[in-house]
């Protein structure tokens, strides 16, 4: 069972682009695995690509803001966990 370590908070959601900025407590790498959580909706989405400052990165750092396409509408304040095996 995989195992959740909280990286992270949404900061702000776009909808018509469908991408949540994240305010990261930890590394994120592209491939990662995510489970965002807000109340009692939850989903699970896995990196493909993100940026900082409208630039591709493939990993970002603790304290960083990046912006993620999520394939699920993400509210501001749900949480992001990192899932891992």
């Amino acid at each position: 069972m995989a195992e959740e370590k909280h990286i992270g908070e949404v900061t702000h959601w776009y909808d018509k682009i469908q991408v949540a900025v994240l305010k990261l407590k930890s590394v994120l790498k592209v491939g990662d695995k995510l489970k965002i959580k807000h109340g009692e909706k939850e989903f699970e989405h896995t990196i493909d690509s993100m940026q900082i400052d409208h630039q591709p990165v493939e990993s970002a750092k603790k304290g960083d803001e990046v912006a993620v396409k999520l394939l699920e509408k993400a509210r501001e304040g749900a949480l992001i966990y990192k899932l891992e095996e």
